[in-house]
């Protein structure tokens, strides 16, 4: 049921506008990272995307919006997103991770495999940093083989 404005002002606080979730950007965040737990990555985005606007600072909140980015299957928004986590972040091996993995969606492979190789480096137990960086060093060079189309 939606705030009665009355009841809200008189509670100390302000109208809901309509079409806002209940509570504020940590709650957005809390409730974005269950959905994105649950699943529910475009729902997660949404929400997440609210909090990022209220929060634009928090790179824990960029880093959660991007996750649910690229889960939601955004992957040009996710792409941005971790570039521009890893721009705040440049020594966070993760950032650099989602940022090549969503590169190497979108079909850029160069700069992916400097990401990768950035958070292999970084993190050199993580085998799925290995496992990914090998993956799009080998497509690389399938693709920059003579013959190949």
């Amino acid at each position: 049921m939606p705030d009665d404005p009355e009841a809200a002002v008189a509670r100390g606080g302000a109208p809901r506008e309509p079409g806002r979730p209940r509570g504020g950007p940590y709650e957005w965040l809390q409730r974005g990272l269950a959905l994105l737990a649950d699943g529910e990555a475009a729902a997660a985005a949404t929400l997440l995307a609210r909090a990022h606007a209220h929060e634009p600072r928090s790179t824990g909140v960029l880093e959660a919006l991007a996750r649910a980015q690229y889960d939601a299957g955004d992957v040009t928004a996710a792409a941005e997103s971790f570039r521009r986590l890893a721009h705040a972040r440049p020594a966070d091996d993760y950032a650099h991770f989602g940022l090549g993995l969503s590169l190497s969606r979108l079909g850029h492979l160069g700069p992916a495999v400097e990401h990768l190789a950035m958070a292999h480096a970084m993190r050199p137990d993580r085998p799925e940093y290995a496992d990914r960086l090998r993956q799009v060093r080998a497509t690389l060079a399938a693709r920059q083989s003579p013959g190949s189309p």
